[in-house]
């Protein structure tokens, strides 16, 4: 079983700073890809950011400049920067990992795993 659990959500006023983080357990074999998505009220999960093992990184053009994501490959976390926040950040925050899993079962494959998500608003 992996489990990924988020910390780091809350109230913060515009023009603020606020970091997550997101950190996977369980039997882990190694992770791909990590990155984290939103939901807004009212609107469809979109894809904020997104960091390879090898640390490449991609960001919604909406992000761009605001938000850094960065990992510890070690620690197996993903941690999400987020910076100049605005109202229109608010929404709730997932995490997620690509982990690479391997039995006899199943053969090896990558399974997406999805933390719990943590509600940001960004209110004055």
């Amino acid at each position: 079983q992996v489990q990924l659990v988020e910390s780091g959500g809350g109230l913060v006023q515009p023009g603020g700073s606020l970091r997550l983080s997101c950190a996977a357990s369980g039997s882990i074999f190694s992770i791909n890809v990590m990155g984290w998505y939103r939901q807004a009220p009212g609107k469809q999960r979109e894809p904020v950011a997104v960091i390879t093992s090898g640390g490449s990184r991609n960001y919604a053009d909406s992000v761009k400049g605001r938000f850094i994501i960065s990992r510890d490959n070690a620690k197996n976390t993903v941690s999400l920067q987020r910076n100049s926040l605005e109202a229109e950040d608010t929404a709730v925050y997932s995490c997620y990992a690509d982990v690479f899993l391997s039995d006899e079962y199943d053969g090896s494959r990558y399974v997406k795993y999805w933390g719990q998500g943590t509600q940001v608003t960004v209110s004055s």
